[in-house]
């Protein structure tokens, strides 16, 4: 709250100056029997007369704030952003659950994903998963509480184990073709070779070209011997076992090449928050925010307050609190 006009708050000291000479005034009144019998003792009439003069001055301290016009001001912003059209497209293969990170490599995905979406509010994200069939874990949208919900609700063993990065990458662009924004592009998580899919990753990286799709491909995971899923249960939980671990760099920098992307190897979990961060940095989404500033008013509050306590004093006064004063 503001006073737009302050000064009109001077009007205080005249205002008191004024009551402390009305308090050394004595008041000459003569008390009117209220009934056949004479007047004895105090009534409550009595007691509340001396008080009542404080309505008018309340009143008066009302219409003095109501000529310094109390107000509240608040700045909307409007913003007008080119928002773009992101897919996420992540690996949800057995391989992984393997332990080199901390607890398995698609948690700490899961994590980093949901982070950099909490960064871009003005864009439509999609979420993609993938492991030897791809399916669309959600549409592009722009409300980001809805895409981190599924995407902490990926989990291993939904479809046939097994990577297929061309069907994954596929997919994303098929949710970017009738995306309206003028940048697009999807971010390719995964963490082994291809070995499966009736689309090539080069075929669909030609596709994601023809389209103007550009891919940024992260390889996650250390190569070498880790703990890594060797075998699954019948309840459809895994047997951890150490495995030799492949990984097929120049796919994944071939895909980005041919899409004008970029490559990015990611060996722990700091190195993958730092490679969203530089996406998030690459790709900036263009926005314009225009200012506007309100008002609203409040004196007529006090105005109102004002007259109120003024007939009310009238009203006492000429009535249950008459006087007769020489």
């Amino acid at each position: 709250m503001t006073l737009a006009s302050p000064v009109w708050l001077l009007l205080f000291l005249p205002l008191w100056l004024l009551w402390r000479y009305r308090q050394g005034q004595d008041d000459i009144a003569m008390r009117m029997p209220q009934s056949n019998q004479i007047f004895a003792g105090k009534t409550w009439r009595s007691r509340v007369r001396p008080h009542w003069q404080w309505l008018r001055w309340a009143a008066l301290i009302c219409l003095v704030l109501a000529m310094s016009r109390p107000q509240r001001k608040w700045q909307e912003e409007k913003v007008k952003a080119d928002a773009l059209g992101i897919v996420l497209a992540l690996d949800i293969s057995p391989s992984m659950l393997s332990k080199d990170f901390d607890p398995d490599r698609l948690s700490v995905a899961k994590k980093v994903a949901a982070d950099f979406v909490e960064n871009r509010p003005h864009d439509r994200i999609g979420l993609v998963a993938f492991s030897a069939e791809a399916f669309t874990q959600c549409p592009l949208t722009n409300d980001r509480k809805v895409v981190q919900a599924f995407i902490r609700e990926l989990t291993v063993g939904r479809l046939e184990d097994g990577t297929a990065i061309g069907m994954g990458l596929a997919t994303a662009i098929n949710r970017l073709k009738d995306s309206p924004s003028r940048s697009k592009l999807v971010i390719l998580l995964t963490d082994g070779e291809n070995h499966s899919g009736y689309i090539t990753p080069l075929q669909a990286a030609d596709i994601a070209l023809s389209m103007g799709v550009r891919v940024y491909t992260v390889g996650i995971g250390t190569e070498g011997i880790v703990m890594s899923p060797a075998q699954r249960n019948p309840d459809g939980s895994y047997v951890f076992a150490p495995r030799r671990m492949a990984f097929n760099t120049e796919l994944l920098e071939q895909i980005a090449s041919i899409t004008k992307g970029k490559f990015y190897r990611a060996y722990s979990e700091r190195d993958l928050a730092g490679i969203y961060a530089e996406i998030d940095r690459l790709e900036k989404t263009k926005i314009e925010v225009s200012a506007v500033q309100r008002t609203k008013d409040y004196f007529e509050w006090f105005v109102a307050l004002a007259v109120a306590l003024l007939l009310l004093e009238l009203l006492g006064k000429w009535s249950v609190l008459r006087s007769v004063t020489p």
